[in-house]
């Protein structure tokens, strides 16, 4: 007898099962890193099955792959959404301080998986691959109002303030990071763009 219409096997098709489990990789992540990841853990978090796991993924490395994959673009489509509603340079400032204290500083969880996939880039090219079009992505949403260098500068900004917040119990001061984004900004470089 065949099975149902709508069921495979029998079993009733959950077709957002798959992108539960990615989430909750990423939870498990943010709660015990990478090294603390198994495929019960995340089973457990995303609310499915052990054996979904490998029916859904290879292995643990697919399914880390996919989910640093979603957390880069999720913070990469951020940085966009930012930078395409500024306006002019002033607004720009803005957005990038916005981007830093309200998106980056927003969620210490956020703060631990970029550390996490960070530390993965650092040793495995597939990751690396990751992170690369991350900045990448980030960087070109800088340039849509600061020249190339000015950019790669905010850019690298914005990951040392993310690394020392996750580091450091002091908050940090808001009129410093409006500060240090004014300073880098304001300053003439000779390849600079018309968009500054």
């Amino acid at each position: 007898m065949p099975p149902e219409p709508g069921t495979r096997l029998g079993r009733r098709n959950d077709p957002e099962r798959r992108d539960r489990i990615i989430d909750a990789c990423l939870d498990v992540i943010a709660d015990v890193g990478v090294a603390g990841a198994s495929h019960r853990r995340i089973a457990d978090a995303a609310g499915v099955p052990l054996g979904s796991m490998t029916y859904h993924f290879t292995g643990m490395e697919e399914l880390l792959h996919e989910a640093s994959t979603r957390f880069g673009t999720r913070i990469s489509e951020r940085f966009e959404r930012r930078m395409m509603e500024a306006a002019d340079a002033e607004s720009a400032r803005e957005a990038v301080v916005a981007l830093i204290l309200g998106d980056v500083f927003g969620s210490n969880s956020e703060l631990v998986i970029s550390h996490e996939i960070y530390t993965l880039a650092a040793r495995e090219p597939a990751y690396r691959a990751i992170t690369t079009g991350w900045m990448k992505r980030s960087r070109a949403a800088l340039e849509r109002h600061f020249d190339p260098e000015t950019a790669r500068i905010l850019d690298a900004l914005i990951e040392g303030l993310s690394i020392h917040r996750s580091l450091d119990d002091e908050p940090r001061d808001a009129d410093e990071v409006t500060l240090a984004v004014s300073r880098i900004t304001a300053v003439e470089h000779p390849r600079q763009g018309k968009h500054s």
